[in-house]
């Protein structure tokens, strides 16, 4: 079987258009040659404009009096009507696209998406890459994905600056770009040897963004860098993937303690929650937007005391934690780090967490590098 053309042309070329430039070439006016063939000078230019077909009595007259063959009269109007056809149907298909995208747009971010370049303004593609991203197979499951459990707590508050959409948006794309990612099995037992290796990359701060992700990889656990969009305090989120566990991450701060603290707060959800239930997600907010009874839930305690103790070892702290006066002495501070294995910025953030005092003079670095 021959190979079906796909390609569909901006315009159908009427034979109509061949026959004006075959008359034109031998030197006949309109009129003399609708004489020649029989035909009125009104039926003639009725063919020209394209209104009257070619049928087979016309092309043998065209093929006597312009010597070219009536088989190609006939293929050229055969293409005409197959290339009209396909243009009528690619128009009706762009205007019912129109009319879809048209709903869509009110449960997407429209300006965040043109900025990641997921879309690109023709509703005809757009109107499916959606569907891929939000894994949908009809318009009432995007209209009712801000009702689901996940979602419901990111309804319009006039104290918090975020909006559901957009976060559904950002939520939907890193999960979207997560699929995308192979990675070997995903072994829970690995905890131990991940943390470690984990810390050693952020206690050097070398490459740390590339660096963690590619440890992650290895040992069966996606990540993903996902730039926020507006009024999308997003730090962090962690869900399953294809088969492994999965984490996005905004990176809002370039703060190596922000950056380290969201890292192991998903992965503390990973190991304590998602290992048991592979059909959760934990979309985790800066701490100043998210609501005081999320930050009290069980599983976001967890998940903080996951962190703390990844970072640095509980033990360690307790016989640390009774100096925390020295907040600002950078000797100290760095000295501890050196014992405990980790960036002495990581240390500054416990301690200002821990005091709930975030004014620092400390010349300590937090950049990530």
């Amino acid at each position: 079987m021959a190979p079906t053309n796909t390609n569909i042309p901006a315009f159908a070329t009427h034979p109509g258009e061949i026959l004006l430039d075959e008359i034109e070439a031998n030197d006949f006016s309109q009129i003399d040659f609708a004489k020649m063939i029989g035909y009125s000078r009104s039926q003639l230019n009725e063919i020209i404009k394209g209104k009257r077909n070619i049928n087979a009595d016309l092309a043998l007259l065209l093929e006597k009096t312009l010597g070219v063959d009536a088989d190609y009269w006939m293929e050229a109007q055969k293409n005409y009507d197959l290339d009209k056809a396909r243009i009528d149907a690619k128009n009706k298909e762009q205007l019912e696209a129109i009319e879809i995208w048209k709903v869509i747009k009110e449960f997407i971010p429209v300006s965040f998406f043109k900025r990641e370049k997921i879309i690109n303004g023709n509703p005809l593609i757009d109107n499916q890459i959606i569907r891929k991203i939000y894994n949908i197979a009809n318009l009432d499951e995007l209209a009712t994905l801000r009702v689901q459990s996940t979602y419901a707590r990111f309804k319009k508050s006039t104290k918090l600056k975020y909006d559901v959409v957009n976060i559904i948006g950002w939520v939907k794309l890193v999960q979207y770009k997560a699929k995308e990612v192979i990675v070997p099995p995903f072994n829970h037992e690995s905890k131990a040897e991940l943390l470690s290796e984990l810390r050693e990359i952020i206690s050097k701060n070398k490459d740390v963004l590339n660096k963690v992700q590619n440890k992650l990889h290895e040992y069966g656990i996606k990540l993903i860098y996902q730039a926020k969009g507006e009024k999308t305090p997003i730090d962090g989120i962690s869900f399953w993937s294809e088969g492994n566990p999965a984490i996005g991450m905004t990176l809002r701060h370039n703060r190596l303690d922000n950056y380290a603290f969201t890292l192991f707060h998903e992965l503390g959800h990973i190991f304590e929650h998602l290992v048991n239930d592979n059909t959760a997600e934990f979309i985790d907010l800066d701490l100043k937007n998210e609501e005081e009874e999320y930050k009290k839930s069980a599983e976001e305690k967890e998940a903080n005391i996951f962190a703390q103790n990844g970072l640095i070892d509980p033990k360690d702290w307790k016989d640390f934690e009774n100096n925390l006066s020295l907040k600002n002495n950078d000797i100290a501070i760095k000295a501890f780090a050196k014992k405990a294995k980790i960036h002495p910025c990581i240390v500054r953030g416990r301690i200002c967490y821990t005091l709930n005092d975030y004014r620092t003079f400390s010349q300590i670095s937090h950049d990530i590098n």
